[in-house]
């Protein structure tokens, strides 16, 4: 009996130094967000968008995509080529219209007749037109391209996550199933 009380109290004492001697701490947790990098400038998406309205083309040399100058001033080149040349033309059929309302018929356009000319005028308009909102377009893309590039390239895109295509037999018929996968490292 005395080994009894003697093994409790030196248990009920061992349990309260324990209980005693524990410091209480506050833990902490932050979580990290590993998409996103670390160096995060959120004017830089303005930033590019404010060159490329600027200049079309310096909002992707500020976000060191250079090869899509080319492709910049190739779109807004020809959309503006088109519309000069429909421009001109709707001006050599309207000048041929009004010169044989007057009465002279000198110019190159002397074998149409009157409806001709007024067909070609409505025609090369409707093609400046179209040719002057295209370019208006493609420079509204090329700022919505700049901003949006500069806004992803502050993401984290590594080998820890990815997407990428992968066959895979079916197991009841045995045939090739195609499908994409998507993985995350920690």
């Amino acid at each position: 009996m005395n080994k009894i009380i003697f093994i409790a109290l030196f248990l009920f004492t061992l349990g309260n130094t324990t209980v005693f001697a524990q410091v209480q701490t506050e833990a902490v947790l932050v979580a990290k967000d590993t998409l996103k990098s670390n160096d995060i400038d959120p004017l830089t998406p303005a930033k590019a968008a404010f060159y490329s309205a600027v200049l079309p083309g310096l909002g992707q040399a500020y976000n060191k995509k250079y090869w899509k100058i080319p492709l910049v001033y190739g779109a807004l080149g020809t959309s503006i080529y088109f519309y000069v040349d429909s421009n001109k033309k709707y001006h050599q059929y309207r000048d041929a219209y009004k010169s044989r309302l007057e009465g002279s018929v000198t110019d190159d356009l002397a074998f149409l007749d009157n409806n001709r000319l007024i067909a070609g005028q409505k025609f090369y308009q409707r093609n400046r037109d179209l040719s002057a909102l295209v370019t208006l377009a493609f420079y509204a893309l090329n700022i919505l391209d700049a901003n949006v590039d500069a806004a992803l390239i502050q993401f984290n895109v590594d080998e820890n996550l990815s997407v990428r295509p992968i066959l895979y037999p079916n197991d009841v018929t045995l045939k090739t199933n195609v499908g994409l996968t998507f993985n995350y490292s920690f």
